[in-house]
């Protein structure tokens, strides 16, 4: 048996004792990355202190290096696993430190957004998580379907509020796309305030759309609840 037949069910296979602390390790490090890189965020942190949480960001990468290069070695696979929802995840959450070679990132806050993608590597490791990812794949065709619905509502509801405040509120309501918004946060009975309709028409258009943002809302709750339910009685049976 080779060295690599034997790491495979440590690495891919989290029901055998040496699978369960591998991954153990893999979720510290990442909630530990998080707490650092949210301690980053806080002012007037000593320069000491600093070096501490570079040191620690050292660490996590080759971890999290060591980690996906063992991934990609055991899998059968490997171009499907580079490619993978989790393989690309994987990548994600190391690519902004090998990115800031010779440039400094760490100031582009995009770059530094980027290492919130360890977070979803947490997915990997939780069956409830698993469960969830399982019953929106068994509904992916409606929650489509859905988002399609919703987004020609959204736009309808747009064009209406602007015909309705348009010509008093043209300062506010200053095309269909600022109408988007007032849309997105009214279907969704949000209802910031920041934008809202003064005249009467306005107003009885804005209630139609209330009452269908109630519904609106429920929808996917409902698909989600009802495929989680089947899943669990599948995993079950």
């Amino acid at each position: 048996m080779t060295f690599k037949t034997k790491l495979k069910p440590i690495i891919e296979d989290n029901t055998n004792k040496a699978g369960k602390w591998f991954d153990l390790l893999i979720q510290f490090f990442i909630v530990l990355s998080l707490l650092s890189f949210s301690i980053e965020t806080l002012p007037n942190l000593y320069n000491r202190f600093k070096i501490y949480l570079h040191r620690f960001e050292l660490l996590s990468i080759i971890v999290f290096t060591t980690e996906y290069l063992l991934r990609l070695w055991v899998s059968d696979k490997k171009l499907k696993f580079i490619f993978s929802f989790y393989g690309l995840i994987d990548l994600f959450a190391i690519l902004p430190f090998y990115l800031s070679f010779g440039i400094d990132l760490r100031s582009i806050r995009v770059f530094r957004l980027i290492r919130l993608f360890r977070l979803f590597k947490m997915l990997r490791f939780n069956d409830a998580i698993q469960n969830f990812i399982r019953a929106l794949k068994s509904i992916k065709e409606e929650l489509i379907l859905y988002f399609i619905m919703s987004s020609f509502l959204i736009f309808l509801s747009a064009v209406g509020i602007y015909y309705f405040e348009n010509p008093v509120q043209p300062e506010v309501f200053k095309s269909v796309f600022h109408g988007v918004w007032w849309a997105v946060a009214t279907l969704t009975t949000v209802g910031y305030g920041d934008i809202y309709p003064i005249t009467a028409g306005g107003k009885i258009f804005t209630s139609i759309i209330l009452l269908i943002g109630l519904g609106v809302v429920a929808v996917p709750t409902g698909l989600i609840a009802s495929a989680l339910s089947k899943t669990k009685d599948n995993k079950d049976n």
